[in-house]
Protein backbone atom coordinates (compact mmCIF):
# COMPACT_ATOMS: atom_id res chain seq x y z
CA UNK A 1 0.00 0.00 0.00
CA UNK A 2 1.30 3.70 -1.28
CA UNK A 3 1.93 6.05 1.67
CA UNK A 4 0.82 9.47 0.84
CA UNK A 5 3.65 12.02 -0.18
CA UNK A 6 4.96 14.07 2.80
CA UNK A 7 4.05 17.91 2.18
CA UNK A 8 6.16 20.64 1.77
CA UNK A 9 9.29 18.78 0.84
CA UNK A 10 9.75 18.59 -2.90
CA UNK A 11 8.52 20.71 -5.53
CA UNK A 12 6.00 19.28 -7.58
CA UNK A 13 8.77 19.52 -10.30
CA UNK A 14 11.32 17.84 -8.99
CA UNK A 15 8.54 14.97 -7.50
CA UNK A 16 8.01 14.46 -11.85
CA UNK A 17 11.68 14.55 -12.94
CA UNK A 18 12.49 11.62 -10.16
CA UNK A 19 9.23 9.44 -10.89
CA UNK A 20 10.62 9.76 -14.43
CA UNK A 21 13.94 8.74 -13.90
CA UNK A 22 12.30 5.71 -11.89
CA UNK A 23 10.23 5.08 -14.53
CA UNK A 24 12.39 4.84 -16.85
CA UNK A 25 15.09 2.74 -15.17
CA UNK A 26 12.65 0.24 -14.10
CA UNK A 27 11.72 -0.11 -18.00
CA UNK A 28 15.61 -0.43 -19.00
CA UNK A 29 16.15 -3.60 -16.37
CA UNK A 30 13.05 -5.41 -17.31
CA UNK A 31 14.27 -4.76 -21.58
CA UNK A 32 17.91 -6.18 -20.49
CA UNK A 33 16.44 -8.88 -18.34
CA UNK A 34 13.71 -10.00 -21.28
CA UNK A 35 16.53 -9.84 -23.76
CA UNK A 36 19.10 -11.88 -21.58
CA UNK A 37 16.14 -14.73 -21.07
CA UNK A 38 15.62 -13.95 -17.21
CA UNK A 39 12.62 -13.96 -15.82
CA UNK A 40 10.75 -10.68 -15.72
CA UNK A 41 8.12 -11.11 -12.99
CA UNK A 42 7.84 -8.31 -10.51
CA UNK A 43 7.21 -8.81 -7.02
CA UNK A 44 4.19 -6.72 -5.94
CA UNK A 45 6.85 -4.42 -4.15
CA UNK A 46 7.77 -3.18 -7.96
CA UNK A 47 4.40 -3.25 -9.23
CA UNK A 48 3.77 0.21 -11.27
CA UNK A 49 0.43 2.43 -11.31
CA UNK A 50 -0.80 3.22 -14.55
CA UNK A 51 -0.77 7.17 -13.24
CA UNK A 52 2.95 7.48 -14.42
CA UNK A 53 2.36 7.81 -17.96
CA UNK A 54 0.31 10.98 -18.32
CA UNK A 55 3.34 12.10 -15.57
CA UNK A 56 6.00 11.61 -18.52
CA UNK A 57 3.51 13.16 -20.72
CA UNK A 58 3.07 16.20 -18.60
CA UNK A 59 7.18 16.49 -17.89
CA UNK A 60 7.34 16.09 -22.11
CA UNK A 61 5.58 19.54 -22.32
CA UNK A 62 7.02 20.72 -19.90
CA UNK A 63 10.28 20.94 -20.93
CA UNK A 64 9.27 21.49 -24.73
CA UNK A 65 7.90 25.25 -23.00
CA UNK A 66 11.34 26.01 -21.67
CA UNK A 67 12.86 25.00 -25.34
CA UNK A 68 12.27 27.62 -27.47
CA UNK A 69 14.43 26.15 -30.05
CA UNK A 70 12.37 22.95 -30.14
CA UNK A 71 9.29 25.12 -30.12
CA UNK A 72 10.15 26.88 -33.57
CA UNK A 73 11.80 23.85 -34.64
CA UNK A 74 8.60 21.50 -34.26
CA UNK A 75 6.22 24.92 -35.25
CA UNK A 76 4.51 24.64 -31.91
CA UNK A 77 3.38 27.45 -29.62
CA UNK A 78 2.73 28.68 -25.86
CA UNK A 79 0.22 30.38 -24.32
CA UNK A 80 2.09 31.77 -21.54
CA UNK A 81 4.82 34.54 -22.63
CA UNK A 82 6.28 34.15 -19.21
CA UNK A 83 8.15 31.21 -20.95
CA UNK A 84 9.73 33.17 -23.83
CA UNK A 85 12.09 35.19 -21.19
CA UNK A 86 14.67 32.50 -21.51
CA UNK A 87 15.07 33.67 -25.22
CA UNK A 88 17.63 36.50 -24.35
CA UNK A 89 18.92 34.90 -20.51
CA UNK A 90 22.24 32.26 -21.15
CA UNK A 91 21.21 28.72 -20.54
CA UNK A 92 20.27 27.57 -17.29
CA UNK A 93 18.78 24.37 -15.62
CA UNK A 94 15.89 24.49 -17.97
CA UNK A 95 19.23 22.57 -20.63
CA UNK A 96 19.75 20.28 -17.46
CA UNK A 97 23.55 21.66 -16.57
CA UNK A 98 25.51 21.52 -13.97
CA UNK A 99 25.06 24.26 -11.63
CA UNK A 100 29.27 24.88 -12.60
CA UNK A 101 27.92 26.12 -15.76
CA UNK A 102 25.23 28.22 -14.74
CA UNK A 103 25.46 31.92 -14.85
CA UNK A 104 23.52 34.28 -13.73
CA UNK A 105 21.43 36.59 -16.66
CA UNK A 106 23.42 40.02 -14.59
CA UNK A 107 26.67 38.29 -14.51
CA UNK A 108 30.49 40.24 -15.34
CA UNK A 109 30.90 37.06 -18.16
CA UNK A 110 27.33 37.46 -19.60
CA UNK A 111 27.54 41.25 -19.50
CA UNK A 112 31.32 41.50 -20.83
CA UNK A 113 30.56 39.45 -24.04
CA UNK A 114 27.75 41.88 -25.63
CA UNK A 115 30.39 44.18 -25.35
CA UNK A 116 32.34 43.41 -28.77
CA UNK A 117 29.10 41.30 -29.96
CA UNK A 118 26.92 44.52 -30.06
CA UNK A 119 30.07 46.05 -32.20
CA UNK A 120 30.34 43.49 -34.48
CA UNK A 121 26.48 43.36 -35.14
CA UNK A 122 26.66 46.81 -35.89
CA UNK A 123 29.65 46.18 -38.32
CA UNK A 124 27.33 43.69 -40.16
CA UNK A 125 24.42 45.48 -40.31
CA UNK A 126 26.32 48.71 -41.84
CA UNK A 127 28.54 46.47 -43.85
CA UNK A 128 25.37 44.41 -44.87
CA UNK A 129 23.28 48.03 -45.88
CA UNK A 130 26.21 49.19 -47.70
CA UNK A 131 26.54 45.97 -49.92
CA UNK A 132 22.96 46.36 -50.45
CA UNK A 133 22.01 49.57 -51.71
CA UNK A 134 22.18 50.13 -55.25
CA UNK A 135 20.27 51.63 -58.04
CA UNK A 136 17.85 48.96 -59.60
CA UNK A 137 17.86 46.77 -56.25
CA UNK A 138 14.65 44.53 -56.29
CA UNK A 139 15.32 44.14 -52.05
CA UNK A 140 15.14 46.33 -50.02
CA UNK A 141 18.58 46.27 -47.65
CA UNK A 142 16.87 46.02 -44.74
CA UNK A 143 15.36 42.40 -45.92
CA UNK A 144 18.75 41.30 -45.81
CA UNK A 145 19.57 42.58 -42.62
CA UNK A 146 16.56 41.30 -40.79
CA UNK A 147 16.64 37.66 -42.63
CA UNK A 148 19.84 37.58 -41.79
CA UNK A 149 19.93 38.20 -38.35
CA UNK A 150 16.91 36.20 -37.68
CA UNK A 151 18.30 32.88 -39.29
CA UNK A 152 21.26 32.95 -36.64
CA UNK A 153 18.99 33.52 -33.79
CA UNK A 154 16.98 30.03 -34.61
CA UNK A 155 19.90 28.65 -35.29
CA UNK A 156 21.14 29.96 -31.62
CA UNK A 157 17.92 28.71 -29.89
CA UNK A 158 18.11 25.31 -31.20
CA UNK A 159 21.87 25.24 -30.06
CA UNK A 160 21.49 26.46 -26.62
CA UNK A 161 22.13 23.53 -24.76
CA UNK A 162 25.55 22.97 -26.64
CA UNK A 163 26.04 26.33 -26.24
CA UNK A 164 25.62 26.20 -22.29
CA UNK A 165 27.58 23.03 -21.94
CA UNK A 166 30.54 24.95 -23.65
CA UNK A 167 30.41 28.30 -22.11
CA UNK A 168 26.62 30.05 -21.75
CA UNK A 169 27.67 33.86 -21.87
CA UNK A 170 28.79 32.96 -25.54
CA UNK A 171 25.04 32.16 -26.51
CA UNK A 172 24.27 35.62 -25.02
CA UNK A 173 26.71 37.38 -27.10
CA UNK A 174 25.17 35.55 -30.36
CA UNK A 175 21.71 36.07 -29.07
CA UNK A 176 20.91 39.20 -27.22
CA UNK A 177 24.14 40.87 -28.12
CA UNK A 178 25.07 40.05 -32.32
CA UNK A 179 21.72 39.20 -33.27
CA UNK A 180 19.91 41.92 -31.49
CA UNK A 181 22.34 44.42 -32.96
CA UNK A 182 21.98 43.29 -36.12
CA UNK A 183 18.72 43.93 -36.82
CA UNK A 184 16.65 46.73 -35.95
CA UNK A 185 12.66 47.23 -35.04
CA UNK A 186 13.05 51.00 -35.22
CA UNK A 187 15.04 51.42 -38.71
CA UNK A 188 12.17 48.98 -40.11
CA UNK A 189 9.79 50.91 -38.63
CA UNK A 190 11.19 54.07 -39.29
CA UNK A 191 11.49 52.96 -43.03
CA UNK A 192 7.68 51.95 -43.03
CA UNK A 193 6.81 55.52 -42.26
CA UNK A 194 9.21 57.46 -44.81
CA UNK A 195 7.33 55.12 -47.31
CA UNK A 196 4.24 56.47 -46.29
CA UNK A 197 5.32 59.75 -46.84
CA UNK A 198 7.21 59.51 -49.72
CA UNK A 199 10.35 61.10 -47.75
CA UNK A 200 13.13 59.59 -50.71
CA UNK A 201 11.19 62.44 -53.27
CA UNK A 202 10.10 59.26 -55.64
CA UNK A 203 7.40 59.94 -58.59
CA UNK A 204 4.50 58.66 -57.53
CA UNK A 205 1.34 59.21 -56.11
CA UNK A 206 -0.63 58.03 -52.59
CA UNK A 207 -1.40 55.04 -53.69
CA UNK A 208 2.02 53.65 -54.77
CA UNK A 209 3.21 55.28 -51.05
CA UNK A 210 0.84 52.90 -49.67
CA UNK A 211 1.85 50.32 -51.07
CA UNK A 212 5.14 50.36 -50.32
CA UNK A 213 4.57 50.63 -46.97
CA UNK A 214 2.03 47.71 -46.44
CA UNK A 215 4.64 45.79 -48.99
CA UNK A 216 7.63 46.37 -45.66
CA UNK A 217 5.61 45.36 -43.52
CA UNK A 218 4.67 42.34 -44.60
CA UNK A 219 7.73 40.94 -46.34
CA UNK A 220 9.94 42.05 -43.73
CA UNK A 221 7.46 39.28 -41.17
CA UNK A 222 7.50 36.59 -43.55
CA UNK A 223 11.10 36.91 -43.87
CA UNK A 224 12.06 36.91 -40.30
CA UNK A 225 9.80 34.28 -39.16
CA UNK A 226 10.58 32.16 -42.07
CA UNK A 227 14.63 32.80 -41.12
CA UNK A 228 13.59 31.93 -38.20
CA UNK A 229 11.82 28.77 -38.54
CA UNK A 230 14.60 27.73 -40.94
CA UNK A 231 17.27 28.68 -38.25
CA UNK A 232 15.70 26.14 -35.56
CA UNK A 233 15.45 23.15 -38.42
CA UNK A 234 19.21 23.57 -39.11
CA UNK A 235 19.82 23.41 -35.36
CA UNK A 236 17.95 20.11 -35.05
CA UNK A 237 20.24 18.55 -38.25
CA UNK A 238 23.45 20.02 -36.37
CA UNK A 239 22.86 19.50 -33.06
CA UNK A 240 23.26 14.99 -33.31
CA UNK A 241 26.19 15.34 -34.69
CA UNK A 242 27.50 18.23 -32.90
CA UNK A 243 30.86 16.70 -30.70
CA UNK A 244 30.89 18.08 -27.29
CA UNK A 245 33.75 21.02 -27.00
CA UNK A 246 35.69 20.93 -24.05
CA UNK A 247 34.34 24.54 -21.84
CA UNK A 248 37.39 26.56 -22.22
CA UNK A 249 39.43 26.70 -18.75
CA UNK A 250 38.89 29.51 -16.06
CA UNK A 251 42.08 31.33 -17.45
CA UNK A 252 40.76 31.49 -20.91
CA UNK A 253 37.40 32.73 -19.78
CA UNK A 254 39.08 35.43 -17.99
CA UNK A 255 41.13 36.66 -21.05
CA UNK A 256 38.02 36.53 -22.70
CA UNK A 257 35.96 38.97 -20.69
CA UNK A 258 38.67 41.44 -20.58
CA UNK A 259 39.74 41.31 -24.21
CA UNK A 260 35.84 41.84 -25.03
CA UNK A 261 36.23 44.78 -22.65
CA UNK A 262 39.40 46.17 -24.17
CA UNK A 263 37.30 45.46 -27.71
CA UNK A 264 34.60 47.93 -26.75
CA UNK A 265 36.97 50.50 -25.49
CA UNK A 266 38.85 50.75 -28.34
CA UNK A 267 35.98 51.99 -29.64
CA UNK A 268 36.39 55.78 -28.37
CA UNK A 269 40.02 56.25 -29.61
CA UNK A 270 38.91 54.84 -32.52
CA UNK A 271 36.07 57.63 -33.24
CA UNK A 272 39.11 60.48 -32.38
CA UNK A 273 41.81 58.80 -34.28
CA UNK A 274 40.32 57.80 -37.54
CA UNK A 275 39.75 60.10 -40.28
CA UNK A 276 36.69 62.46 -39.76
CA UNK A 277 34.49 61.24 -42.51
CA UNK A 278 34.23 58.05 -40.77
CA UNK A 279 32.24 59.27 -37.45
CA UNK A 280 29.12 59.19 -39.35
CA UNK A 281 28.97 56.41 -41.35
CA UNK A 282 30.48 53.95 -38.37
CA UNK A 283 32.56 54.75 -35.52
CA UNK A 284 30.32 57.01 -33.66
CA UNK A 285 27.50 54.33 -33.86
CA UNK A 286 30.22 52.11 -32.30
CA UNK A 287 30.26 54.40 -29.11
CA UNK A 288 26.72 53.78 -28.70
CA UNK A 289 26.12 49.99 -29.43
CA UNK A 290 26.77 48.55 -26.21
CA UNK A 291 24.82 50.77 -24.09
CA UNK A 292 21.65 49.94 -26.48
CA UNK A 293 21.94 46.53 -26.54
CA UNK A 294 22.42 47.11 -22.53
CA UNK A 295 19.41 49.14 -22.46
CA UNK A 296 17.32 46.51 -24.20
CA UNK A 297 19.00 43.38 -22.55
CA UNK A 298 17.76 45.23 -18.95
CA UNK A 299 14.50 45.89 -19.76
CA UNK A 300 14.20 41.72 -20.82
CA UNK A 301 15.23 40.25 -17.75
CA UNK A 302 12.96 42.31 -15.45
CA UNK A 303 10.58 42.59 -17.73
CA UNK A 304 9.70 40.40 -19.50
CA UNK A 305 8.62 37.45 -17.11
CA UNK A 306 6.15 40.21 -15.77
CA UNK A 307 3.27 39.65 -18.49
CA UNK A 308 1.33 36.67 -19.54
CA UNK A 309 0.08 38.16 -22.84
CA UNK A 310 3.28 39.27 -24.64
CA UNK A 311 7.18 40.20 -23.35
CA UNK A 312 6.63 43.29 -22.10
CA UNK A 313 10.47 43.75 -22.38
CA UNK A 314 11.11 43.38 -25.93
CA UNK A 315 7.76 45.12 -26.37
CA UNK A 316 8.98 48.42 -24.12
CA UNK A 317 12.91 48.44 -25.96
CA UNK A 318 11.57 48.71 -29.18
CA UNK A 319 9.17 51.51 -28.49
CA UNK A 320 11.41 53.39 -26.87
CA UNK A 321 13.68 53.20 -29.54
CA UNK A 322 11.04 53.61 -31.94
CA UNK A 323 10.00 57.00 -30.39
CA UNK A 324 13.89 58.10 -29.97
CA UNK A 325 14.48 57.30 -33.49
CA UNK A 326 11.70 60.12 -34.33
CA UNK A 327 13.09 62.78 -32.36
CA UNK A 328 16.98 61.86 -33.93
CA UNK A 329 15.16 61.90 -37.75
CA UNK A 330 13.62 65.25 -36.93
CA UNK A 331 17.05 67.11 -35.56
CA UNK A 332 19.11 65.71 -38.28
CA UNK A 333 16.13 67.12 -40.51
CA UNK A 334 16.28 70.63 -39.94
CA UNK A 335 15.28 73.48 -42.64
CA UNK A 336 19.24 74.59 -42.33
CA UNK A 337 22.22 72.29 -42.72
CA UNK A 338 24.46 75.06 -40.86
CA UNK A 339 22.28 74.37 -37.87
CA UNK A 340 23.81 71.82 -36.61
CA UNK A 341 27.93 70.87 -36.88
CA UNK A 342 28.86 68.48 -38.47
CA UNK A 343 30.17 66.82 -35.04
CA UNK A 344 26.73 67.04 -33.50
CA UNK A 345 25.25 65.43 -36.63
CA UNK A 346 27.49 62.86 -36.50
CA UNK A 347 26.34 62.15 -33.08
CA UNK A 348 23.13 61.93 -33.92
CA UNK A 349 23.42 60.06 -36.71
CA UNK A 350 25.21 57.48 -34.03
CA UNK A 351 22.98 57.66 -31.46
CA UNK A 352 20.27 56.40 -34.40
CA UNK A 353 22.36 53.74 -35.59
CA UNK A 354 24.70 52.62 -32.70
CA UNK A 355 21.87 53.43 -29.43
CA UNK A 356 18.40 52.60 -31.11
CA UNK A 357 19.83 50.43 -33.68
CA UNK A 358 20.80 48.03 -30.85
CA UNK A 359 18.03 48.85 -28.66
CA UNK A 360 15.42 47.71 -30.60
CA UNK A 361 15.33 44.23 -32.05
CA UNK A 362 13.70 42.08 -35.04
CA UNK A 363 15.40 39.05 -34.07
CA UNK A 364 14.18 38.48 -30.51
CA UNK A 365 10.73 39.57 -31.34
CA UNK A 366 10.27 37.34 -34.54
CA UNK A 367 11.27 34.43 -32.42
CA UNK A 368 8.73 35.43 -29.58
CA UNK A 369 5.96 35.63 -32.47
CA UNK A 370 6.69 32.65 -33.77
CA UNK A 371 6.34 31.02 -30.31
CA UNK A 372 3.37 32.62 -29.54
CA UNK A 373 0.00 31.10 -30.06
CA UNK A 374 -2.38 32.26 -32.61
CA UNK A 375 -4.08 34.83 -30.95
CA UNK A 376 -1.47 36.39 -28.68
CA UNK A 377 1.37 36.78 -31.63
CA UNK A 378 -1.39 39.22 -33.91
CA UNK A 379 -2.14 40.98 -30.95
CA UNK A 380 1.65 41.31 -30.30
CA UNK A 381 2.42 42.39 -33.93
CA UNK A 382 -0.88 44.40 -34.13
CA UNK A 383 0.32 46.68 -30.98
CA UNK A 384 4.05 46.76 -31.71
CA UNK A 385 3.66 47.62 -35.52
CA UNK A 386 0.19 50.28 -34.85
CA UNK A 387 2.28 51.87 -31.37
CA UNK A 388 5.38 52.45 -33.36
CA UNK A 389 4.01 54.39 -36.12
CA UNK A 390 1.83 56.38 -34.09
CA UNK A 391 4.72 57.05 -32.26
CA UNK A 392 6.43 58.22 -35.95
CA UNK A 393 3.42 60.11 -36.72
CA UNK A 394 3.15 62.05 -33.55
CA UNK A 395 6.82 63.20 -33.16
CA UNK A 396 7.80 63.35 -37.35
CA UNK A 397 4.37 64.61 -38.51
CA UNK A 398 3.92 67.56 -36.99
CA UNK A 399 7.09 69.17 -37.57
CA UNK A 400 6.98 68.58 -41.43
CA UNK A 401 2.79 69.57 -41.24
CA UNK A 402 4.21 73.06 -40.29
CA UNK A 403 7.52 73.02 -41.96
CA UNK A 404 9.97 72.79 -39.47
CA UNK A 405 11.99 70.18 -40.85
CA UNK A 406 12.35 68.16 -44.15
CA UNK A 407 11.49 65.13 -45.08
CA UNK A 408 14.66 63.68 -45.77
CA UNK A 409 17.96 64.39 -43.70
CA UNK A 410 19.73 67.87 -44.17
CA UNK A 411 22.64 66.98 -41.68
CA UNK A 412 25.84 67.80 -43.25
CA UNK A 413 29.62 65.53 -42.06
Amino acid sequence: MDTPPEKNEKSPELVRDVQEDHIQSRTDNLNTQFSQGKDTSEPSSYTMSPSPTPIRRLSTASRLRSDVGSVLAHHSSVGDAESLASIDRPPSELEKLPPAKIYHPLSFPVLALLMPASIFGVLARLGLQAITTYDGRSIFPLAWIQGAGCLIIGFALGMKEPFGRFYGPLYTAVTTGFCGSLTTFSGWQLDIFTSWINGTGSHRDWFRDAIDGVGKTIFTLAISLSAVSFGAHLATLIVPVCPALPPPSRRIRYSLSALAVCIYAAAFPAYFRLPVAYRHEVTAALLFSFPGTLSRYLLSVYLNPRLKLFPLGTFTANMLGTGLLGMFQVLQSLPSPDTLSSHLCAILRGLADGYCGCLTTVSTFAAEVDALDNRKSWLYVSLSWLVSQILLAVIIGPSIGAGHVHRAATCTY
